[in-house]
């Protein structure tokens, strides 16, 4: 039986996979700063919950990627945290738009 650790290497290899990959990389960086936000805090789901006045499944769909934040919940998470979000934008390597 093959480990899901090593499925996840071979896939990695293979052009396709590496693209859809790529091409979540915004929010993969999001949900961890979201995480990384919270966990500076040393503040649970729930904690976040009760400060954002939601429920603790919405703020782990908002970790899991699961979904399009608005602006504002992100500002609210933000406050929630004891953070200021701070949104940039940065050329790509390329210099060219992506596709």
């Amino acid at each position: 039986m093959t480990s899901i650790k090593t499925l996840g290497k071979k896939w990695k290899k293979g052009p396709a996979f590496r693209a859809e990959y790529d091409a979540l990389e915004e929010e993969f960086a999001l949900a961890a700063a979201l995480i990384d936000a919270r966990k500076q805090a040393d503040l649970t789901q729930e904690e976040i919950a009760e400060r954002m006045d939601t429920s603790q499944a919405a703020i782990a769909r908002l970790e899991g990627s699961k979904g399009n934040p608005s602006l504002n919940t992100l500002r609210r998470y933000a406050e929630a945290t004891g953070t200021r979000l701070k949104i940039t934008f940065e050329a790509t390597p390329e210099g060219q738009p992506r596709p």
